[in-house]
């Protein structure tokens, strides 16, 4: 857990912290990291952020905000929640609640 939040808010995926603690001479397997972070996600110590079919990342800022992420970087950024206006909602079904609302932009440097 130390590896994980020693840089503080971050956005990093299984195999960054697999390779972060190998560099620290820590010993664990990736499946390990990986069930790791799923059990902090589900406890709320992490987010997880879905913004690239291959790679799931997971954000140690669990406070309300939003993400862009850089195409061809690889690189999520964190968005102030009061930066970003959504008015309204899409009606949600009868039964449901809405549990939290995320936006991701996805950007690309100018060419």
């Amino acid at each position: 857990m130390g590896v994980l939040f020693a840089k503080g808010h971050r956005h990093l995926t299984a195999e960054a912290l697999h390779e972060e603690a190998s560099q620290r001479g820590v010993r664990v397997s990736l499946a390990t990291i990986y069930n790791t972070l799923h059990q902090f996600t589900g406890a709320g110590i992490l987010r997880e952020v879905a913004v690239d079919s291959a790679k799931t990342y997971f954000d140690t800022n669990t406070h309300n905000h939003h993400h862009m992420f850089v195409e061809g970087e690889h690189r999520i950024l964190d968005i102030p929640a009061e930066a970003v206006q959504l008015d309204e909602s899409p009606d949600i079904p009868d039964g449901f609640e809405l549990v939290r609302m995320e936006v991701v932009l996805r950007v690309r440097r100018k060419q």
